[in-house]
């Protein structure tokens, strides 16, 4: 990490009405909070889309447990991946941030898509492409070639 201060970073899997991921960087105090609809990604050439919501306090970063029906976010939480982050970049409506969870490696970026913006809570998560990409993996199921003397039924 180029920042010698490390925050607290996770990432909860939640099971509310709708199952996303909820993740939380600590900054200034609190954790911030994006829900991502889909699950987190560790493809530079994917980007999810992350729904600024409400701060939560430091220490709720090592919630799991169930949110019990009738209050907001009811539901199972869990915590998908933990670790810690540092800043490359701050910026209003754009971080890069160098994340060290267990799942989650290396340089993202959280870029607001309407940066003037103080209503919209629409954000980008993204993996920043780097030496440690992974590579996606390849099918391994063949196609095969069917002579056109054979008929088809």
């Amino acid at each position: 990490m180029n920042e010698t201060r490390k925050y607290i970073y996770v990432i909860h899997k939640h099971a509310a009405t709708h199952l996303h991921y909820d993740l939380r960087l600590e900054m200034n105090g609190v954790l911030k909070s994006w829900a991502l609809p889909k699950e987190p990604t560790k493809y530079p050439t994917d980007r999810r889309l992350a729904i600024a919501v409400e701060d939560h306090q430091v220490g709720y970063e090592k919630f799991e447990g169930v949110i019990p029906e009738g209050e907001y976010g009811a539901g199972k939480v869990e915590i998908w991946d933990s670790g810690e982050y540092g800043f490359v970049e701050q910026t209003p409506g754009k971080y890069v941030i160098e994340i060290r969870g267990k799942i989650i490696q290396g340089a993202y970026c959280l870029i607001k898509l309407k940066p003037g913006s103080k209503i919209d809570k629409n954000w980008l998560f993204f993996k920043k492409s780097d030496r440690k990409e992974i590579p996606r993996r390849k099918s391994t199921q063949k196609l095969k070639v069917i002579p056109a003397s054979i008929p088809l039924i």
